[in-house]
């Protein structure tokens, strides 16, 4: 098993039949083990540094229903809200005088923002802060309206895969399609966006050969942005009886796609702080290195629940700065609130100009 770790540390990669004998066998020496060189690898791509990201989650409608999301359409007990165009500025606004120089714009796939609608936004955004960079989170469209939110200004585009497993995830993603998600994600990188991809732990029927192929899809692709979380199962949905990921396992998953996609963006997501108190602490130690506190308007906040008893819904963004700051400072790290553009982009930029 040490010889495996050392592998993965030392070439930054690892076969499938070595990743799944790995999962099904990591005892907590080993554990130990992979988190230190995840740790390790992390320290030598970005340092110390965490960076923070302003997330503002603009609405809660959508039109897909996939079985393990409170904001799933099929849902009748969501209460819905739009965030309007003056509405999400005056949050970046905000974060902007809190030191945010990226903003992250998610909503549910809400086809009420046009790309039109859409393109204003990002274009007011960066006309008034000129310096910051733009991420988005809205699901699946098509090229042309990806090509022209990218020509409007927008940076970066999260998508996650959910599950490399194609049965896995049509029997999760009922109005959905496995390849087109794919593709999208293909399509995302050729344009030039910085592309986050990601996935669930935990989810029902998922195996440790799932999960293999998930970081195997991961190392394939490249992407610059990886958001990886426990699936918690919400009492609205079909799943709502079903067995939740856990922040252990997660935690593996992390430091495997640390030392794999060694020079990613790892988000310490929220959904570990709501698993486990230090969740998000925990994640920082095991390889992550973003952090992205909400600046949506506190009266939505609970609104926007893909999962139950999400934390932070009821604080002021100011509030969710300083306390995120303390916790990253608390584990021995140094915030960020710069850009933080990924290593892989920052690299391309380098040997452009020269």
């Amino acid at each position: 098993m040490k010889a495996l770790l050392d592998k993965l540390y030392m070439q930054n990669s690892l076969e499938k039949d070595g990743i799944v004998y790995l999962l099904k066998n990591l005892d907590e020496e080993h554990k130990e083990n992979l988190f230190e060189y995840s740790h390790k690898t992390r320290l030598k791509y970005y340092g110390n540094k965490v960076f923070m990201r302003g997330l503002v989650e603009f609405s809660n409608i959508c039109k897909q229903d996939c079985l393990y999301c409170g904001i799933r359409v099929s849902n009748p007990g969501v209460e819905r809200y739009r965030l309007m165009p003056d509405e999400i500025l005056t949050c970046c606004q905000e974060g902007y005088q809190l030191g945010y120089r990226t903003f992250v714009l998610q909503s549910g796939e809400d086809f009420w923002y046009t790309e039109e609608i859409l393109t204003d936004i990002i274009k007011r955004i960066k006309e008034r802060f000129q310096d910051t960079a733009i991420t988005l989170s809205i699901g699946e469209r098509s090229e042309e309206v990806y090509r022209n939110l990218f020509k409007a200004g927008a940076d970066r585009f999260l998508l996650r895969h959910e599950t490399a497993s194609r049965e896995l995830y049509q029997k999760l993603h009922p109005t959905m399609d496995f390849d087109n998600r794919r593709d999208c994600l293909k399509t995302l990188k050729k344009i030039g966006y910085q592309v986050g991809a990601g996935f669930m732990v935990g989810l029902p029927g998922q195996r440790a050969e799932d999960l293999a192929e998930d970081l195997i899809f991961l190392k394939e692709l490249e992407p610059d942005m990886i958001g990886i979380g426990p699936f918690i199962p919400h009492n609205a949905t079909p799943l709502k009886d079903a067995i939740g990921g856990t922040v252990e396992d997660t935690l593996v998953m992390l430091a495997f796609t640390r030392l794999l996609v060694p020079d990613c963006l790892l988000p310490a997501t929220t959904a570990m702080g709501t698993l486990n108190p230090k969740g998000r602490e925990m994640a920082l130690k095991a390889g992550a290195n973003v952090a992205m506190p909400n600046l949506s308007p506190t009266n939505v906040r609970a609104k926007y629940e893909l999962y139950e008893n999400k934390i932070c819904t009821g604080d002021e963004a100011a509030h969710c700065r300083q306390c995120i700051e303390k916790r990253i400072n608390s584990v021995g790290f140094q915030v960020d609130m710069g850009r933080g553009d990924s290593f892989k982009y920052q690299k391309k930029c380098y040997n452009n100009k020269y």
